[in-house]
């Protein structure tokens, strides 16, 4: 057997209700080898400097910084997503993390879903040890109809992007095909946001192995190809009630995913 060295790290905003220190303390508690930085409306995930004390207290590494391009999030550091997108750059760069995770544009923001790509490009010769990963998302269901609110598309492959986070909660929602889109992001994969779900229009994120993305599957996939990204747990834990059923549910997404990371040697 081949032990995988792929880092799994824990999104702060899997704690929710809980703070984002809650993530760093769990982390640490449960042997993650680090945590994605949701930037979210909790003010300690939107101070670079309060995060690092977090990382240096608790002996945890920030691997991800999540950008704020969520509806709750559009005024975090600024209205402007070109200001929320560099800042999360800044950000990662100071924090020593090496990926940063960003949405599509929304479809109401039309000049920055014009420019995004040459903004990527932007960023990317300036801040070139930084990896911004362009995660898939998902159309909303209005009744019978669905809506894309993103801009070009909620599938970053139609446009193209030369990094990727795939998150398998919005292959659900989407009824999208987790593994077919992993094929299409080839090389420019380099992130996981790993959960669950079952049903279009749905975003579950749940605990790997309770739905029925082919959660894995497509870890096995990567180990086997080698494959030197990151994984993030990113999942809902706001049903799990108290603390102790919270870190359950954590730990065994942490199982899930190392054991899904360790492959048969050729």
């Amino acid at each position: 057997m081949v032990t995988q060295s792929v880092p799994v790290l824990l999104s702060t905003t899997s704690v929710y209700p809980e703070p984002t220190s809650v993530g760093f303390e769990l982390a640490a508690e449960l042997g993650y080898d680090g945590v994605e930085l949701m930037v979210f409306t909790d003010r300690i995930s939107q101070d670079p400097s309060a995060a690092a004390g977090l990382s240096r207290h608790y002996g945890v590494k920030i691997g991800a910084v999540h950008a704020p391009c969520l509806l709750v999030t559009q005024r975090v550091w600024s209205a402007d997503p070109w200001t929320r997108l560099r800042r999360s750059v800044q950000a990662a760069e100071y924090l020593d993390a090496p990926t940063v995770v960003i949405h599509p544009p929304f479809s109401w923001q039309r000049d920055y879903a014009k420019k995004f790509s040459a903004v990527l490009d932007s960023l990317k010769a300036r801040y070139p040890d930084i990896t911004i990963a362009v995660e898939n998302m998902f159309p909303l269901k209005l009744g019978r109809r669905k809506l894309v609110p993103y801009s070009p598309h909620w599938d970053p492959t139609r446009h193209g992007y030369d990094a990727y986070t795939l998150d398998l909660s919005h292959c659900a929602a989407s009824g999208a095909d987790a593994l077919a889109m992993a094929e299409r992001m080839g090389e420019g994969l380099r992130h996981i946001h790993l959960c669950d779900g079952t049903t279009p229009g749905s975003d579950a994120h749940m605990v790997p192995g309770r739905g029925t993305q082919p959660c894995a599957e497509l870890l096995g996939k990567l180990a086997a190809a080698d494959w030197d990204g990151s994984v993030t747990l990113e999942v809902n834990t706001r049903k799990s009630g108290n603390r102790s059923r919270r870190a359950d549910d954590l730990a065994e997404s942490l199982h899930f995913a190392r054991s899904g990371l360790t492959a048969a040697s050729a």
